[in-house]
């Protein structure tokens, strides 16, 4: 059996910040409101995209119209798949502007990422046709910058001691 051993530890060759009042007051502010803002933020591109899922001016309609029907195996297709993302996109939206049932629309938004970022799994001959990505794949593929600001205010939110 082969033993690890462990390298000394090099000292970091950054100079350390030297804090002040100033720098202090910065970070108190960033650390007290920085996931709040985020949240917040979150909240207004979820019920945006929702709201204009139920105006039929999304771009990703027909995306969502088949991811769904995929999805759910047939069972959910057309405007039922698109009146069901409005309506959920626009709760999560609605949670996280307003800080109410945001373990709720915390779970929503969790169900939805995944429905979101599936068509990379689905359709991916479609999404990457001779090596590069449709409009569509970018749509989607910045969707994961979504599901990082869902993990930042989700464990802010989860924590016991959140109020």
């Amino acid at each position: 059996m082969a033993t690890m051993t462990t390298l000394p530890r090099q000292p970091d060759p950054r100079p350390t910040m030297r804090s002040s009042p100033r720098h202090d007051r910065v970070i108190d502010w960033l650390d007290r409101y920085s996931v709040d803002i985020l949240r917040i933020s979150l909240g207004v591109v979820f019920l945006a995209f929702g709201a204009v899922k139920f105006v039929d001016a999304s771009p990703a309609q027909a995306l969502v119209e088949r991811t769904l029907d995929t999805l759910s195996l047939g069972l959910v297709s057309g405007e039922a798949a698109l009146l069901m993302t409005a309506v959920a996109e626009c709760f999560i939206g609605i949670t996280l502007i307003t800080g109410k049932l945001l373990r709720a629309g915390l779970a929503v938004l969790g169900a939805s990422l995944a429905g979101i970022m599936s068509p990379l799994v689905l359709f991916f001959t479609d999404m990457f046709p001779s090596g590069g990505p449709t409009l569509e794949a970018q749509y989607v593929f910045k969707d994961i910058v979504l599901v990082a600001a869902g993990l930042v205010v989700a464990v802010r939110a989860l924590r016991p001691d959140h109020k």
